[in-house]
């Protein structure tokens, strides 16, 4: 059996509300992935540019918003990416003419812009009030080719729906990557989501023997603690690297892309799958 082993990577940092800070915090810490880890593929929060701004519904928010072809980040990591050949997904707040979108453009390692996605499923809720901001995505779930395998990316709420994850199996994903901002739930003080927000995604790495990797902020913003807990888990569903909360770092996992397609197929997830009985899932009932 040849082998085809990339290194993956998630990062986790606290972040200001100036873009120009924590774009200079995320290019250090995509460099020390690169030079101390191996990393090829490297996966940063969601919308790193700032702080999570979607707590309230505030309209002078929309002037976070830039083209893809504009946007500070996507520049700047695109070039980052062909000067040190990685692969970054790279979380923004994108503006398409009159719509806006919570989106993520994936850079290959040699900085060409591969498409963007645009995140499926947007909440609504205290604290997390995203539809006043974002159109529900219209890109559809997507694998983007790149030089270090083939990945299929969601965005934070999408990690909670197993149809996302599955639709990106069948697209061709050999890894699933979700950039995230969770934490506290204003409305609950007391309800700490860390484990199921995990477990969900380790259901995912299971029914679709696939690895995960989930990369969150951390830190207090405003009245807003964002609990980290970024890991990797295995395709056996097992978390083998994972960063606590208050903390910043890199984690990183090396994995045999040709050895899951073999271990996927084995299993028979695919082949035992039927379709024509999972009507009721494309239904509004």
């Amino acid at each position: 059996m040849s082998s085809e082993t990339v290194t993956v990577a998630a990062i986790q940092t606290i972040l200001t509300d100036d873009t120009a800070t924590n774009i200079a915090r995320l290019d250090q810490l995509v460099r020390q992935a690169q030079a101390t880890q191996g990393a090829q593929v490297i996966l940063m929060p969601e919308l790193f540019s700032g702080h999570y701004f979607c707590k309230t519904e505030t309209a002078e928010n929309f002037s976070r918003a830039h083209r893809v072809a504009d946007d500070p980040a996507v520049r700047h990591f695109s070039r980052l990416a062909a000067e040190l050949s990685v692969v970054l997904p790279v979380s923004f707040f994108e503006r398409d003419g009159p719509h806006f979108y919570n989106a993520v453009a994936i850079v290959d390692a040699d900085g060409t812009l591969l498409g963007v996605y645009r995140k499926s499923h947007i909440p609504d809720g205290p604290g997390y009030e995203e539809k006043f901001y974002f159109r529900p995505g219209n890109t559809g779930f997507q694998a983007f080719e790149t030089r270090f395998g083939t990945i299929g990316v969601g965005i934070c709420w999408d990690q909670w729906f197993p149809e996302a994850a599955r639709a990106l199996m069948l697209k061709g994903a050999e890894l699933l990557l979700y950039p995230t901002a969770i934490g506290s739930e204003p409305d609950d003080p007391a309800l700490n989501t860390a484990q199921m927000w995990q477990r969900a995604m380790q259901g995912h790495a299971v029914s679709n023997a696939v690895p995960v990797i989930a990369a969150n902020r951390t830190g207090t913003e405003g009245t807003q603690h964002f609990y980290g807990a970024s890991f990797i888990a295995d395709e056996a569903g097992t978390i083998i690297q994972e960063i606590a909360d208050n903390q910043t770092g890199v984690i990183s996992a090396q994995f045999d892309l040709a050895a899951l397609r073999h271990r996927r197929a084995a299993f028979g997830f695919f082949r035992d799958r039927r379709p024509e009985l999972y009507g009721d899932l494309t239904s509004d009932q």
